[in-house]
């Protein structure tokens, strides 16, 4: 007669690292498995902004505080380049388990709300990282920028791959279709980006807009992040520092509050 032992349940423990580790690393092989739309096309946009500006100027050397313009410019199209794509990661994954109806082979698993969104986020920051790093070097072939602050740069690069994640993420479960995440692009991250300092210095602003440019945190992971490369900044670097970090602080609130409530997620 045999017998046979039924399977026991599998104890994960205080926290579920295969569940977690499978998730990042869907995320990060779902834009791997297409680099040429997801780190090569970012790469070609930033240089065609750079080559753009750069024929704008026509070899007339216009300088942004103490260093020429271009190398100004630089840092912020590399900024905006990361946070773009951090921002699609998160958002697009989302919606497409969502439109696609396979969400819930995201939620049946023994996942809690944190890890569900770490996998999410993670795969978003790394993204805007492998992004930014290839940028980075791509550009260095036109334009010699050196390192001032290492500590400003990988700070600066992390929590802004962060945020846009997290945003991307937080868009994603509040969007119902791509229409949805279309306008939560354009109305809201678009306009930030553009509004934060990437093409020129907000000390030429006159004052209410200088306000408004100082209350945006998108000035400020642009300004740290440049600081890090010409030493050179336009606003207070450790309000910057503290400012990332407690918008990425509210926007994890935020986000594991949506997880634990369901919120658009649960029929």
């Amino acid at each position: 007669m045999n017998t046979h032992t039924p399977p026991l349940p599998r104890d994960v423990g205080l926290v579920n690292w295969v569940g977690l580790w499978t998730l990042y690393h869907r995320e990060v092989r779902r834009f791997l498995k297409v680099y040429t739309q997801t780190i090569a096309a970012p790469v070609v946009t930033t240089l065609l902004f750079y080559a753009i500006f750069a024929l704008a100027l026509g070899g007339v050397v216009r300088r942004a505080g103490n260093v020429p313009f271009l190398e100004f410019l630089a840092p912020g199209l590399v900024m905006m380049s990361m946070a773009q794509n951090a921002f699609a990661n998160t958002s697009s994954s989302m919606v497409i388990s969502k439109v696609q109806g396979n969400i819930v082979d995201v939620l049946m698993p023994p996942l809690s709300g944190i890890e569900l969104a770490l996998g999410f986020v993670l795969g978003g920051v790394t993204r805007g990282l492998v992004v930014g790093t290839a940028t980075t070097l791509a550009i260095l072939a036109f334009v010699p920028i050196g390192i001032h602050s290492p500590f400003f740069v990988v700070y600066h690069a992390v929590m802004a791959s962060m945020m846009l994640a997290l945003l991307g993420l937080i868009g994603g479960i509040w969007a119902e279709k791509f229409d949805h995440i279309a306008a939560f692009t354009n109305f809201v991250v678009t306009p930030l980006t553009f509004l934060s300092g990437t093409f020129y210095t907000v000390d030429r602003l006159p004052e209410p807009f200088w306000w408004v440019a100082h209350a945006n945190p998108f000035f400020y992971m642009i300004d740290g992040f440049r600081y890090g490369f010409i030493g050179q900044s336009d606003g207070t670097l450790a309000v910057g520092v503290a400012v990332l970090a407690g918008t990425n602080l509210l926007l994890w609130a935020l986000l594991l509050r949506m997880i634990a409530t369901g919120y658009k997620l649960k029929a």
